[in-house]
């Protein structure tokens, strides 16, 4: 087994544990990231899929949490105009449930501490005119229409590990962390690979625990808490089904049971529809959409559209396990979706970040916190950056998409626009690596995914399967059949193999 040193180890590769080992890396920290999976493959790929400021929390008094996603929806937006982009939302007034003045009040908050420069404000909607009261059932007359913004998190989550790794960062998929021991007042750490078996043990000044609904986990193996219990995995579930409505605005639903709901447009012909809230007291790895979750949001959903959602209607569903600290709330939706951080130990002795909690929209924040953190245990090292550096492929406008598409266009006149634009949507700039000098696709294995896009994100986004091309890196298998998705299992396999046998022979030359 080799050796290798590091300042600091991350442990989990969700949007916490990459953006974290982004800005340490971006600081002058050396920094190892250790996911067991695929990147994103928990909580971070399951999430509503929604920069925002959560109007609902307003209700829960945390104003602080509420004020600083507000605020970091334009920041994000500017990192990543290409996978981030501003939605309008349109909350119908329900009789009987919150009142009009309260809503009004609620978003006039919403308008008004976050910062908002770009993003529209609020305004009033005569449903029996506008176009978004058509899908609803009658009786919805009036509506609230706000902003806040759309993200594709999957992808969000490997840009933040693609730019760590281009900074001098060691991306490992794949690799769970089997032990993790103090010594000479910092941390042995062994890593396993998943694949292979293969032991490696590296040496760590600091430990960072982002292990997301595995935290508890990583404690008890690393600092002997067998019993103490931090974080209340809540389960959140999500129904896809074909598109309800034919304008780009999404809806936010009230519940008789004080819940709400988002209706959402999903991948051009599809309407996604969450979440749910519900605690969850199994391994993370078995969570799953139950019937129970299923029914709920079609009734929940069928309460405000015309045409109403069965079961019969899901094309697809997906489930996460979301890690909040255990606050002791009674009810699951009201335990906070704010982030805490515990430091277990000092610099002398070896310190383990533990981060509990936190949502998607706050994640460079909750970063930034850990990294001051690291500061005090490991001294500082560069100032804070991420505020105004883009994610790969976001080096453009915020208003420069279209003229991005255009560009991308110009450069590959005989791919279909459709698939332009939805290059232009996962990867920005970087399309241009994915289409060549040439402007080709390659060949296509379904739908409009090529050759050349699956190569990129097996050398450039850690892909090693279908799963994480079709369901993290993109939603296409939505669109894919059994026989194409066995076309790409095959292609992927033998590009493994190859590189695999490469890798070892290179191994076994410098060997020798």
């Amino acid at each position: 087994m080799s050796h290798s040193d590091f300042d600091i180890v991350v442990i989990g590769g969700g949007i916490n544990g990459c953006g974290i080992a982004r800005d340490a890396v971006g600081r002058g920290y050396s920094v190892l990231l250790a996911e067991m999976q695929d990147l994103a493959s928990g909580t971070s790929s399951a999430s509503t899929k929604l920069i925002h400021g959560g109007l609902r929390y307003l209700e829960h008094y945390e104003i602080r949490l509420v004020r600083e996603s507000l605020m970091e929806r334009e920041v994000l937006w500017r990192m990543a105009p290409h996978i981030i982009w501003p939605l309008r939302f349109v909350l119908p007034h329900h009789r009987g449930l919150r009142p009009a003045w309260l809503l009004r009040l609620g978003l006039f908050l919403y308008d008004h501490i976050g910062g908002r420069k770009l993003l529209p404000k609020t305004r009033t909607l005569d449903l029996t005119r506008d176009p978004a009261g058509k899908p609803l059932r009658r009786g919805y007359a009036k509506a609230l229409e706000y902003s806040d913004a759309w993200v594709q998190d999957a992808r969000l989550v490997a840009l933040n590990a693609r730019d760590a790794a281009d900074q001098g960062a060691e991306i490992l998929t794949r690799t769970k962390v089997t032990r993790l021991q103090r010594r000479d007042g910092g941390f042995l750490v062994e890593l396993t690979d998943q694949e292979t078996g293969q032991v490696r043990e590296v040496t760590a000044r600091l430990v960072v625990n982002a292990a997301g609904p595995w935290v508890d986990q990583v404690l008890r193996q690393s600092a002997g808490e067998n019993d103490r219990r931090h974080v209340r995995l809540v389960q959140g579930s999500h129904i896809v089904v074909r598109k309800l409505f034919d304008h780009d605005r999404c809806y936010i639903f009230q519940n008789k049971d004080n819940r709400i709901i988002f209706a959402i447009p999903y991948e051009d012909d599809f309407t996604l529809i969450g979440t749910t809230d519900r605690d969850f007291n199994e391994s993370p790895d078995r969570v799953q959409i139950s019937r129970e979750e299923i029914v709920y949001l079609c009734e929940a959903a069928s309460e405000y559209f015309e045409r109403g959602v069965m079961p019969d209607d899901v094309v697809w569903t997906y489930s996460g396990v979301r890690p909040l600290y255990d606050d002791g709330a009674s009810k699951a939706q009201e335990a906070t979706r704010d982030y805490v951080i515990k430091v277990d130990g000092t610099g002398q002795d070896g310190a383990i970040v533990n981060i509990f909690g936190g949502k998607i929209t706050t994640y460079r924040r909750l970063a930034e916190s850990v990294l001051e953190k690291i500061e005090q245990a490991l001294g500082a090292h560069g100032a804070a950056w991420t505020a105004g550096a883009t994610l790969p492929g976001g080096d453009f406008p915020v208003s420069g998409f279209g003229t991005l598409v255009s560009q991308l266009k110009q450069g590959a006149p005989a791919v279909p626009d459709v698939t332009i634009r939805r290059l232009a949507r996962n990867y920005g700039t970087r399309a241009r690596q994915i289409l060549g000098q040439e402007g080709q696709l390659g060949r296509v294995f379904g739908a409009d995914l090529g050759e050349n896009e699956v190569n990129y994100l097996m050398d450039q986004e850690w892909a090693r399967n279908p799963e994480d091309v079709l369901w993290r890196r993109s939603k296409l298998g939505l669109r894919f059949s059994p026989d194409e998705t066995a076309a790409l299992t095959a292609h992927m396999e033998a590009r493994v193999t190859a590189r695999d046998w490469a890798d070892k022979s290179t191994r076994t030359s410098n060997s020798e």
